[in-house]
C-alpha cells in the first residue's frame, strides 16, 4: 500500500513541478537498489549530500551547472521535497534543455549521493542561406558568425531574422522576408541546420519628405538639410532617393546641428515616422522644435596665463551679438581650422600639448548667452625622442630627415601636420596609416616622446604597353625604382631584388617598333645629395632613332631618318623663404638632333645642337600625392640657350635653314599653377591654369624648331616622346589637333610642328571610391579649354577651344596612377573636321604629387 501511495504521490508532485507548460522537464527519484520506503513523500527526511555528478553533458561545462542546481556537497536537503522541484526548476529556466531530471544513486544512512541527467537541445551547426547573391550571402554569414553551435531555440529563430531584415533595411530593402526552417543535420543527432530564405523585394524609395512645427525654417530649406534622404524628385541629382535606416539616422543628426549652427540651440525632433506610401515607397514625416534664436553674449577668459584675454579673444573670433553656434565655438576653440587659426592652434604650436578650452554657459537671458571659457594650459613640453617603427625596406634616415619635429625642440602641432605631409610626399608608405602619435607624455619634467607609425607600400612601378603611332605598333617597357638605393649597388646581400631603402629613383624606359623606331632613356635622381642636405641632384640621358623607308635607298623621297642624344644634369635646393615649400631647381640639358630628310620640324636636313639652361622655381603645398585634397601646386620655369645670334656672325637673311638651326636660341617662359578644394563631403575642385611663351632674342632669327607647344589629345609623349616638343593634353580634342586659326592650308594633327605660345584652364570635380593601401580609385568631371597662337599679336587668353567630359584614376603602387577620360570637344578644328566630335583618352603616370596634365 505504501509503494502504491509513494508512486500516486510521486507523480502528482512531478505534475506540479512541469505544470509551466507542454515540453517541460520531468522530474524522477530513481532508487535502484533503494527499499521505497526509504524514500516516503508521507514521511520526507533530511539527508547530507555526499556528492553530485552530472551526466548527459556534451557543451556545458559540468562544474557550472550544479553551480546552477544551488546544490553543494555537504549541505543538507530535505527529500522527497520542494527541493528536488526547486533544482529541476533552476536548471530549465537556463534555456538550455528539453529534459532534466534528478536521481538519487544511492544513500548510505543519512548520506544521499545525487545524479544530474540532462539533455541539452540541439545546436546550430550550419546556415545554408538562398534568395540572394553569393556576395550578399557572404555578408550575412558574417554578421551571423557567431550564431553557430548556438543553442537551436525561439531567440536564436528572432534574431537571426531580425540581423539579416536590419542588413538589407539599412541597403533599403524594407520590404525584405525571411523564412526560416529546421532540418536534422545528417553528421550529428544533436545539431540543426536552419535552411534561411531571403526575399530583399524592391528596394524601397523615398515618395515624400514633409515636416510639422518649422516656422522659421521652409521645408525646402530643411529637406537641403537631409543630405542622404531625398524626395523622389526629377531635380535631385544628388543624393540618395532611396530610404536607408543609418542614412535617414545620420540625416536627423545633421538636421539638428545644422539648425543649431543658425542659432537655435534649442532646436529637437519631437517626434519622426516613416510610414508606408504604396509597395515601393514611403513617407517621411518629421515634427521639430525649434524654440528660439540664440546670440552670443559676454565672453569671458578664465585660467589663461600665458595668453591675454584680448589675444585670445581676436584668435577666437566671435563678438557679442554674434549668432550663436556651438559647432562654429568648439572649432575655434578646438580646431581643426583648415588655416590653423584656432586658439588650440595657438596653444599646440607653443609647446602646450594638453591644452584644453571648456566654454562653460554661465548665464542664458532671453536670446542671450554668457560664457566662460575656462583655460587648462598645463606644462610646456619639449620632444625627447622621436620613434619610427614600420619601415621594414626604406631606411630610417630617409624619413627622419624629413621630419621636423626634432628632439629638443617645443612640441608643435603643425609641425607634426608638416612632418606626415613631408612623409606621404616620399611615396613609399600609406598616407592613410601614417599616423604621429605623441606618447610618454612625462607632466613632472615636461617631456613627450613623438612614434611617427609607418605602413610601407609597394613604390616600384612598371609600365608594360603597346599601341599605335605613327601608323605602327609600338611597343614600351618602363622600369621605375621610387626607393633605390646607389650605394649598395655592388653589395649582392642587397638585392631584393634591387638595392633599396635610400628614397633614389631610377628610372629605365624604351620604346621600340623595331627598327624604324627606337627610344631609349634612362633617369637617376638622389633628393638628398651627400645625404645631409636637402640638395636636389638628377642626371638623365636617353636616344632616339625613327625612321621610314628603306636604309640602303638614300635617293628614295619617303626615306626619312631622324636621330636624337641627350643627357643632363639637374641641381636643387629646398628654400625657406618665401616659406619652406618652395624648391629651386637648375637644369643644363645638352640635345642633339641629326635630321635626314626628316619632317615635322621647321627644316628637314643637317645637325642641330639644342644647349639650354632651366631655373625652375616651384612651391608644392598639397596634402597627399595621389589624390590631394587641399593645396597648391606651383611651378615657373625660365628656359634659354646661348644667343647664338650676337657673336656667330651669321647673316641671317641668306643662311640656309642648316646654317640658322645648327645652334637654336631662344628663350622660353612656363608657368603651370593647380589649386585644390574641398568643396562638401568628399568632393574635391581642382582648378589649373598654364601657360607657355617661346621667344626669341633677335626679331632676325627665325623661331626654335624645337621646345614647341603640340596641344590636344591626352597629353602623353606617345609616339612623340622626347621629340623636343611639350605635349600639352586637351580633353576632347584628337592629339596635337588644336592649331592656330592662322595656320598655313593643309596644317594637320600629323604634320602639326608646334606653335610657340599656348594657354589652357581645367575645372575638374573629383570623387574617391576606394582609398588604400592597394589601391586608390576616384571618379571625375572636367571642363577645359585652351588654345595655341603662332604669335604674341594674335595671342587671346578668353579665345579657347572648350571641351567637357568624365573620367576616372586608377592608382596601383606597381603601375603608377592610370586614367581613362571621355571628353567631347564644342569647337571646330579648321582642316580637321573630327577633331572634336569626343574622343576616349588613356593615360599613365600623369598627375603624380599633382603634376600637370
Amino acid at each position: 500500500m505504501n509503494k502504491f501511495l509513494f508512486a500516486i504521490l510521486f507523480t502528482v508532485l512531478s505534475a506540479a513541478a512541469m505544470a509551466q507548460g507542454p515540453g517541460q522537464p520531468r522530474q524522477s527519484l530513481l532508487k535502484s537498489s533503494i527499499p521505497a520506503d526509504s524514500l516516503s513523500y508521507l514521511n520526507p527526511k533530511d539527508y547530507i549530500i555526499g556528492g553530485i555528478t552530472v551526466t548527459g553533458t556534451k557543451y556545458l561545462d559540468k562544474d557550472v551547472l550544479i553551480t546552477i542546481s544551488k546544490l553543494t556537497k555537504g549541505d543538507k536537503i530535505n527529500l522527497p521535497g520542494e527541493a528536488n522541484a526547486s533544482v529541476i526548476k533552476n536548471l530549465y529556466q537556463q534555456g538550455l534543455f528539453d529534459d532534466v531530471q534528478l536521481n538519487v544513486t544511492s544513500i548510505n544512512m543519512d548520506t544521499i549521493y545525487l545524479e544530474i541527467a540532462v539533455h541539452e537541445l540541439p545546436r546550430l551547426s550550419k546556415l545554408h542561406i538562398t534568395g540572394i547573391r553569393k556576395g550578399e550571402i557572404d555578408d550575412v554569414q558574417k554578421k551571423l558568425s557567431d550564431k553557430t553551435n548556438k543553442i537551436v531555440n525561439q531567440n536564436l529563430l528572432s534574431t537571426t531574422a531580425a540581423i539579416i531584415k536590419r542588413h538589407f533595411n539599412e541597403k533599403g530593402f524594407l520590404n525584405t522576408t525571411v523564412d526560416i526552417k529546421q532540418r536534422k543535420d545528417p553528421g550529428d543527432a544533436n545539431s540543426i541546420i536552419l535552411d534561411v530564405a531571403v526575399n530583399k523585394h524592391e528596394k524601397v524609395m523615398i515618395n515624400e519628405v514633409t515636416f510639422e512645427g518649422n516656422k522659421v525654417f521652409s521645408d525646402k530649406k530643411l529637406r537641403k538639410y537631409l543630405k542622404k534622404t531625398r524626395s523622389r524628385k526629377w531635380y535631385n541629382l544628388f543624393g540618395s532617393k532611396k530610404f536607408k535606416q543609418d542614412k535617414y539616422d545620420d540625416d536627423k543628426q545633421n538636421l539638428i546641428d545644422q539648425m543649431q549652427d543658425k542659432g537655435y540651440r534649442d532646436a529637437a525632433i519631437l517626434s519622426d515616422t516613416v510610414y508606408k506610401h504604396d509597395d515601393q515607397t514611403v513617407n517621411v514625416h518629421i515634427k521639430l522644435h525649434e524654440g528660439p534664436k540664440y546670440y552670443f553674449g559676454n565672453i569671458k577668459w578664465s585660467g589663461n596665463a600665458k595668453y591675454p584675454a584680448e589675444a585670445l579673444t581676436r584668435i577666437l573670433r566671435i563678438k557679442k551679438g554674434d549668432i550663436f553656434s556651438e559647432d562654429q565655438l568648439n572649432k575655434r576653440l578646438s580646431g581643426p581650422t583648415p588655416n590653423s587659426d584656432d586658439v588650440s592652434s595657438l596653444y599646440l604650436n607653443d609647446g602646450y600639448l594638453t591644452y584644453q578650452g571648456d566654454p562653460v554657459q554661465t548665464k542664458i537671458y532671453n536670446d542671450t548667452v554668457d560664457l566662460d571659457i575656462r583655460v587648462y594650459e598645463g606644462p610646456q613640453y619639449t620632444i625627447n625622442r622621436v620613434i619610427l617603427k614600420g619601415n621594414d625596406v626604406t631606411n630610417d634616415k630617409v624619413v627622419m630627415r624629413e621630419i621636423r619635429t626634432k628632439p629638443g625642440q617645443k612640441f608643435n602641432k603643425d609641425l607634426l601636420i608638416r612632418s606626415t605631409r613631408e612623409i606621404s610626399q616620399l611615396g613609399n608608405f600609406d598616407e592613410q596609416k601614417t599616423e604621429p602619435k605623441p606618447t610618454n607624455i612625462n607632466p613632472a619634467d615636461g617631456t613627450v616622446d613623438i612614434i611617427f607609425n609607418v605602413v610601407e607600400k609597394p613604390s616600384d612601378q612598371i609600365e608594360l604597353s603597346g599601341g599605335f603611332g605613327g601608323g605602327q605598333l609600338v611597343g614600351t617597357l618602363g622600369l621605375t625604382f621610387n626607393n633605390f638605393s646607389i650605394r649598395n649597388i655592388f653589395n649582392l646581400k642587397a638585392y631584393k631584388p634591387l638595392p633599396k631603402g635610400d628614397g633614389e629613383k631610377l628610372s629605365l624606359r624604351g620604346q621600340s617598333s623595331g627598327r624604324t623606331y627606337q627610344n631609349y632613356s634612362f633617369t637617376f635622381s638622389e633628393p638628398w645629395l651627400g645625404g645631409k642636405k636637402p640638395i636636389y641632384f638628377a642626371v638623365s640621358a636617353y636616344t632616339q632613332l625613327s625612321s621610314t623607308g628603306q636604309y640602303y635607298a638614300t635617293t628614295n623621297p619617303l626615306y626619312n631618318k631622324l636621330r636624337i642624344n641627350g643627357v643632363g644634369v639637374t641641381l636643387g635646393k629646398r628654400l625657406n623663404w618665401p616659406d619652406n615649400y618652395f624648391q629651386l631647381n637648375y637644369s643644363l640639358n645638352v640635345d642633339h638632333y641629326n635630321l635626314d630628310n626628316y619632317t615635322g620640324y621647321l627644316f628637314q636636313n643637317g645637325t642641330s645642337y639644342n644647349i639650354k639652361l632651366t631655373q625652375e622655381l616651384s612651391r608644392n603645398s598639397l596634402d597627399v600625392p595621389i589624390f590631394p585634397t587641399q593645396g597648391s601646386n606651383m611651378k615657373l620655369t625660365l628656359q634659354g640657350t646661348p644667343p647664338y645670334s650676337l657673336f656667330n656672325n651669321i647673316n641671317y637673311a641668306i643662311a640656309t635653314p642648316e646654317e640658322i638651326y645648327h645652334f637654336v636660341e631662344y628663350y622660353k617662359v612656363k608657368f603651370d599653377a593647380q589649386w585644390f578644394t574641398r568643396i562638401a563631403g568628399k568632393f574635391v575642385l581642382m582648378s589649373q591654369v598654364r601657360f607657355g611663351w617661346l621667344g626669341e632674342y633677335n626679331s632676325n632669327v627665325p623661331q626654335s624648331p624645337f621646345e614647341r607647344f603640340k596641344l590636344g589629345g591626352d597629353g602623353m609623349q606617345s609616339y612623340q616622346f622626347l621629340q623636343g616638343s611639350d605635349i600639352i593634353g586637351l580633353r576632347g580634342y584628337q592629339n596635337f589637333s588644336v592649331i592656330p586659326e592662322t595656320a598655313p592650308l593643309g596644317t594637320t594633327a600629323d604634320n602639326n610642328v608646334g606653335s610657340p605660345i599656348y594657354t589652357k584652364y581645367t575645372l575638374e570635380l573629383r570623387h574617391p571610391v576606394i582609398a588604400s593601401e592597394s589601391a586608390t580609385i576616384f571618379l571625375l568631371a572636367f571642363a577645359e579649354g585652351g588654345n595655341v597662337w603662332d604669335h604674341f599679336s594674335d595671342y587671346n587668353p578668353f579665345d579657347i577651344r572648350r571641351s567637357v567630359g568624365i573620367g576616372a584614376r586608377v592608382f596601383l603602387p606597381i603601375f603608377g596612377l592610370l586614367g581613362l577620360d571621355y571628353g567631347y570637344g564644342f569647337d571646330k578644328i579648321p582642316g580637321i573636321p573630327d577633331a572634336n566630335k569626343g574622343q576616349f583618352s588613356f593615360s599613365i603616370s600623369q598627375s603624380l604629387s599633382g603634376g600637370f596634365n
